[in-house]
């Protein structure tokens, strides 16, 4: 086994133990709230409440099934597909947030944050648990994915961009080889929208005295795997810079495009159901149109920019060998 292979394993067991304590908080927290030993979190009715906690600990299950897939043999057997959506939403998710983790902490401004309906009189020390679980697992997932995604898909993370330039940049745009995907262009729109809100633009802002230090720091955060995203999108596209190795553009790509389906996947539902509950104790900064729109949009652009990413990797695989898995996990090459 090569050392980066075992690297990525021992990053995917850790990340699957690193979310552990996130869900037995968010378990205590429904057992609790329906014995009437915890409070419901504030703009949430009971059974609001517990239906967000179980979501969230689906979600999270969810994650750590998917840590131990990319860690064990089984996962090689998994349809493709699968694993690859679960792991481009998780990444979206998880591994885009990292340095707005790294950056509150710093700030102190994690504790201020409205966004994911957790009650904020939650004790230091589940506080510290939620982040170093959001935290371990986003590290995992870094380190373990593209160990797992080059043991199975190697020949889309090899080579450069410009390798076989010409063979099928007009297939994966739709046109021609030098327009933008239309994709990419709506993702950059989106994110230079999200980089003016986070500069403290207040246009599409309804309630700017609802904005906290966290409510920019994650609006930026956004802004920016949704502009890094489409420019390695379009990088692919253009195979430009010729010598750029492959692997670079598609990381970012993935990242990016997750990042854009994920988060407004999860806000735009939140969003809206804030809106027409219209609690007294949660009041949206951002004008409800606008937000909606916006979020419908990354959400569509996210997985257009997934597929045309898929479509020039699959390019890339068959001018190269691809492998597939035994029963025990290794690899035999297909030809």
């Amino acid at each position: 086994m090569e050392r980066w292979d075992r690297i990525g394993r021992r990053a995917a067991y850790g990340a699957a133990l690193a979310l552990l304590p996130y869900v037995l908080i968010k378990v205590s927290w429904v057992i609790g709230s329906l014995a009437g030993l915890a409070p419901v979190g504030g703009g949430f009715s009971l059974a609001g409440w517990v239906l967000f906690n179980m979501v969230t600990v689906g979600m999270a299950g969810t994650g750590i099934a998917l840590a131990l897939a990319l860690a064990r043999p089984w996962g090689m057997r998994i349809p493709g597909w699968l694993v690859a959506f679960c792991a481009w939403t998780g990444s979206g998710f998880l591994v885009s947030v990292l340095p707005y983790s790294a950056l509150s902490a710093l700030l102190d401004s994690g504790s201020g944050d409205r966004d994911g309906g957790d009650d904020p009189v939650m004790p230091g020390w589940e506080a510290a648990l939620v982040q170093f679980g959001f935290v371990g697992m986003g590290l995992g997932l870094a380190i373990a994915l593209p160990a797992y995604l080059r043991r199975r898909w190697p020949a889309a993370f090899t080579g450069r961009v410009g390798d076989g330039a010409g063979d099928g940049e007009g297939a994966i745009t739709g046109s021609g080889a030098g327009t933008p995907p239309w994709s990419a262009a709506v993702a950059a729109v989106v994110g230079l929208v999200w980089l003016y809100w986070a500069a403290g633009g207040t246009l599409g802002i309804a309630h700017p005295a609802e904005r906290t230090s966290g409510g920019y720091l994650l609006t930026g955060m956004g802004a920016g795997w949704a502009l890094v995203g489409a420019a390695a999108l379009w990088a692919l596209v253009r195979a430009r810079p010729a010598r750029l190795p492959r692997w670079l553009p598609m990381a970012l790509g993935w990242l990016g495009s997750g990042s854009l389906f994920a988060w407004s996947g999860w806000k735009l539902p939140v969003t809206l159901s804030v809106s027409l509950a219209d609690p007294s104790e949660v009041t949206q900064p951002e004008n409800l149109a606008v937000a909606t729109a916006l979020h419908l949009a990354a959400v569509v652009a996210g997985a257009d920019m997934m597929r045309k990413l898929v479509a020039r990797a699959a390019g890339d695989g068959l001018r190269g060998r691809t492998t597939r898995p035994h029963r025990d996990g290794s690899r035999w090459a297909a030809p």
